[in-house]
């Protein structure tokens, strides 16, 4: 006789649930996957156009003005769909490196990743910076060789690059007929179907697949079809074969072959992340103890974003739903101050665009309204307290000071600050005597360029940025802080979170006096 309890309703509703972002370095074809990964799940009629609200509108991951005006990825979004009776949540990462800590906090809250590489470029700078990162958060990685319609790099050569390069072994699952530039279709290593390589008008629909036997295939194809075969023997014998413990345990990484832009290989990434992704799982919390998903509800915020709706001037707080139930208007817990916190105003996200929403379970991803007293890294739960770790904060590389040009717009500019602040577009540092010089704090100058572009169109106040004396920083503490105030070249700014800063003019000046003064802390990381 089963005496198994059957399973909760979280549960099953998590096994449903696929949370994952897709990685890649600029322009190896990350948010056009996005888009045709929405056309293959019926979530947009056409690549690129919602299929929402009678057609009038446009929206795609790239949902910021300034995005589509660059044709990259700044900022991280959240696009929620159904494909196979399955909830998907993406969690679109910004795709250039100033981005950095976005794109660390979003893969906080995903449970796998898709790496895409360019055939004619495989793993380049960024792409390797955000394995890196995915390896800290111990996620399975899936991998797409893009654009092989395109001249590219011998497959087997890609493959001993990504193994070299990142120590992760890939285990094709669909292989190419043909080379990179004269691509005629995948084998699927699974059951050794051909599946013809064929490409959609403009790649605005769905592409046919025409799946043929071996036999066929090798009538048709002749001698593209032999090599690729006999690349597939060479991939048994030295065992590269799809094997879902080593996956998941983050030693092996299944490996798809296509063409987001003429929409070939689409589907079989849809179905893998069905079939081979996980599900959501227990979260840590801060002692490193696992929250089951049938525990209360519990959450934590990794994104807030405003103006993602120009016309209601309001923001949003991410949540990442860990475990328990969520129904929209349930009294929370705010885990940092300890208050009651109201749910009443919570909503899904498509982009920019959004619905009510009444339930929610683990993996799904939940937008709060106005919720002004949430900050990233806040863990909201309703009856048994949990607090999730932390995000850690990248160290700045480039500083700059900040005015407004027009003093009467003084109240937009310090309106527009401390939202930007908030959302950890920029890191703004002030000193804890002065209120002049704002300094603010970045990775990369491209988030410099999205803080002036936003605080002027979105608050109305354009600002001048001029280069700051300070070219190094340092996490310090109030001992060390006092000490540096009596020594030129050094002066000491807080963080909006109170985490004191130190800046240096030079790498050498901090060096000079780290040296000196062991014991003082200067710190990489906070």
């Amino acid at each position: 006789m089963n005496t198994a309890s059957p399973a909760r309703k979280e549960s099953i509703e998590a096994n449903r649930r696929r949370t994952f972002a897709i990685i890649s370095h600029p322009d190896a074809g990350k948010t056009t996957l996005t888009e045709k990964f929405l056309l293959y799940a019926g979530a947009v009629a056409e690549a690129g156009a919602v299929k929402a609200r009678a057609g009038r509108r446009k929206a795609t991951s790239d949902w910021m003005a300034l995005e589509q005006q660059r044709g990259i990825s700044v900022t991280s979004t959240v696009l929620q769909f159904k494909y196979r009776e399955h909830i998907f949540n993406l969690l679109d990462t910004p795709g250039h490196r100033d981005f950095s800590e976005d794109t660390y906090r979003v893969l906080s809250a995903v449970d796998a990743a898709i790496m895409v590489l360019d055939a004619a470029k495989g793993i380049e700078t960024q792409t390797l910076k955000l394995f890196e990162v995915c390896r800290a958060q111990s996620l399975p990685i899936i991998t797409f060789i893009n654009k092989f319609d395109r001249p590219g790099r011998d497959p087997l050569e890609l493959l001993d690059q990504i193994e070299r390069q990142i120590n992760l072994k890939p285990t094709p699952v669909t292989w190419p007929v043909g080379i990179p530039g004269n691509f005629k279709g995948v084998i699927d290593r699974r059951d050794g179907t051909f599946i013809n390589f064929t490409r959609s008008i403009r790649g605005l629909n769905m592409a046919s697949e025409e799946i043929l036997d071996e036999d066929t295939a090798s009538q048709r194809i002749g001698d593209d079809w032999e090599s690729a075969k006999y690349e597939c023997h060479l991939l048994d014998e030295i065992g590269a074969n799809l094997d879902i413990k080593s996956f998941l345990a983050g030693e092996t990484t299944p490996l798809f072959v296509g063409s987001a832009l003429t929409n070939f290989g689409v589907r079989h990434l849809l179905d893998a992340i069905v079939d081979l992704a996980p599900p959501p799982g227990a979260r840590s919390d801060t002692e490193g103890s696992p929250r089951s998903l049938e525990e209360p509800f519990s959450g934590f915020v990794f994104k807030i974003q405003a103006n993602m709706d120009p016309s209601h001037r309001d923001h949003l707080a991410f949540v990442r739903v860990c475990s328990g139930e969520f129904n929209r208007g349930m009294p929370l817990i705010h885990g940092r101050t300890g208050k009651s916190f109201s749910t009443k105003y919570a909503t899904s996200v498509f982009g920019s665009d959004r619905d009510t929403i009444d339930k929610a379970y683990p993996g799904d991803v939940v937008g709060l309204v106005n919720a002004s007293e949430l900050q990233i890294g806040d863990t909201l739960y309703q009856s048994s307290p949990v607090t999730f770790p932390p995000f850690a904060s990248f160290v700045p590389e480039i500083f700059s000071t900040v005015q407004t040009r027009d003093t009467s717009k003084h109240k937009q500019f310090r309106s527009g600050l401390h939202q930007l602040e908030r959302e950890g577009v920029i890191q703004v540092l002030r000193d804890k005597k002065d209120e002049l010089p704002i300094v603010l704090a970045a990775v990369g100058q491209m988030q410099f360029e999205v803080f002036a572009h936003r605080i002027q169109y979105e608050f109305g106040a354009e600002v001048l940025l001029s280069p700051s004396i300070y070219k190094v920083a340092r996490v310090t503490d109030e001992a060390t802080a006092e000490k540096l105030d009596s020594i030129n070249g050094a002066r000491v700014f807080a963080r909006g979170d109170g985490t004191l800063m130190a800046l240096f003019e030079s790498s050498y000046w901090l060096d000079h006096v780290a040296s000196q003064n062991p014991t003082w802390k200067l710190d990489q990381v906070s």
